[in-house]
């Protein structure tokens, strides 16, 4: 039977009622782009994202069932308001007496920094192991590591109030949740994710990948990244593991960091992507990956034929299957050159740095785009001038990198602090005051409160960062 779509159901009753709309928006329903009509506030019977009790609880009362959580809730301002208000509720169960640090993967979203600032957290990073770094998106976490950051914490008399990973990543790689999740259940910890490119994770064939299925205690993810939602829609989902339950406290949290003015639009989405999640969605979103395993083994046998001796398609069954990660270097290029040359064929790319692009698919995509991204990539394979080279080794950047991010001052001291935006190539020894990278979620190359050293400085060169806020002297 299909889900309910109260929202939808409420607003076009309205639309078609001829209402005299004397509120707010200011459109009054008339066509000047065309969805104007849909676009209402909260109104009488149209419930209150933050007060839920009507149509928008029945509505998230139909997603908590489709991702089988403890409570879902909705979000009109993307993971970001979701990251904040996730942070703060584990921030109200944070050990008593002691100035309170969040444990985090390093790959961490801007609003995980930003949340650092307003809610006056520490953070201690979690940075990839040598054989593992790489690139600025990925920082793989193993559970042993994870064991030992917690009992050094413990050692210092230090308990952390969460776990913070970001899973998957921007290029596609994921962490070991359900260890993950072992390893804090143990140490009394709740585990966080930031699963904004994984909604989609919960209905594959084959059993669910989706955090609050393998252990997480909460989690956000992105409707509108890998599922038919518009822009800024998302889901804050609790599971029975949370630190706080207290809808009203959840309510609270979100209403913390969102607007009294929630879109409409955008909850109409998410209900109506309740109803599409219920109508054969696995099957459609099986097809999906099927497809994209055929697309990666087409696209590295054009390289393999072009002389190359390194995968251009990312291929590991340990990754997320909707992005199709396109390493450069197998074709000697860099990743903002090809995903300029495939520009050429009329084809977009979600993300570009100087190895990598990635590309993104769902079950939406027609036909025509995986046609036409495997002919773009025979096109230019044909037109390579030789074989392409193998690239040098990264070397030990990122454990420099890690090595000299010591704070000198708490993040949300240096985001208030007076600041000034100096060339990147001029800050060495300046202590910065917004976190810096290219785009999020990846490891920035420094945060707000660290001193700028010299692995620093070559990573700003390496991924084209121009500029940098430094506290003022």
């Amino acid at each position: 039977m299909s889900m309910t779509t109260p929202i939808v159901d409420f607003v076009r009753s309205y639309a078609k009622s001829g209402t005299s709309r004397l509120h707010m928006p200011g459109h009054k329903g008339q066509k000047l782009l065309g969805f104007e009509e849909a676009d209402i506030t909260e109104i009488k019977g149209a419930d209150e994202l933050y007060e839920a009790e009507g149509i928008i609880a029945e509505s998230e009362a139909n997603a908590t069932k489709l991702f089988g959580t403890a409570h879902t809730y909705y979000s009109t301002e993307g993971s970001s308001q979701c990251i904040r208000a996730m942070l703060c509720l584990a921030l109200q169960a944070a050990p008593a007496g002691q100035r309170p640090v969040l444990l985090a993967a390093r790959n961490a979203h801007k609003a995980l920094l930003y949340a650092a600032a307003l809610l006056d957290f520490d953070i201690e990073w979690l940075w990839p192991a040598p054989e593992a770094a790489g690139a600025l998106c990925s920082c793989p976490v193993t559970a042993g590591q994870l064991e030992q950051a917690l009992e050094r914490l413990s050692g210092q008399g230090r308990t952390p109030f969460g776990v913070y990973v970001t899973s998957p990543d921007y290029l596609g790689g994921m962490q070991d949740i359900a260890a993950l999740s072992k390893v804090c259940d143990a140490h009394g910890a709740p585990l966080l994710v930031d699963n904004a490119h994984g909604a989609y994770l919960n209905f594959l064939v084959g059993g669910s990948k989706h955090p609050m299925a393998l252990g997480a205690a909460m989690c956000c993810d992105s409707g509108h990244k890998t599922l038919p939602v518009l822009t800024g829609g998302a889901y804050l989902h609790l599971g029975l593991k949370a630190p706080v339950q207290d809808e009203t406290a959840v309510r609270n949290a979100l209403a913390l960091f969102g607007s009294t003015s929630p879109s409409y639009l955008i909850l109409q989405s998410l209900d109506r992507c309740n109803r599409y999640l219920s109508e054969g969605y696995p099957l459609r979103l099986y097809s999906c990956c099927g497809q994209l395993t055929r697309l990666r083994r087409v696209l590295n046998e054009a390289a393999a034929a072009a002389g190359s001796k390194l995968s251009l398609a990312v291929d590991d069954p340990a990754r997320e299957p909707l992005k199709l990660t396109l390493d450069a270097a197998a074709l000697g290029l860099t990743g903002t050159a090809l995903a300029e040359a495939l520009r050429k064929y009329a084809i977009e790319c979600e993300y570009a740095d100087p190895r990598y692009v990635v590309l993104m698919f769902t079950p939406e995509n027609p036909a025509q785009d995986y046609d036409r991204l495997e002919e773009a990539v025979a096109a230019i394979c044909a037109a390579l001038p030789g074989v392409p080279e193998c690239p040098e080794p990264e070397g030990d950047t990122f454990t420099a990198l890690a090595a000299e991010a010591e704070p000198v001052c708490s993040v949300r001291a240096a985001v208030f602090a007076p600041q000034q935006t100096i060339p990147a190539a001029e800050a060495l020894g300046r202590v910065c005051a917004m976190p810096t990278v290219s785009c999020p979620p990846a490891i920035p190359i420094v945060v707000s409160g660290e001193r700028v050293g010299p692995a620093a400085i070559e990573l700003f060169a390496r991924y084209h960062v121009e500029t940098v806020a430094v506290i003022r002297e």
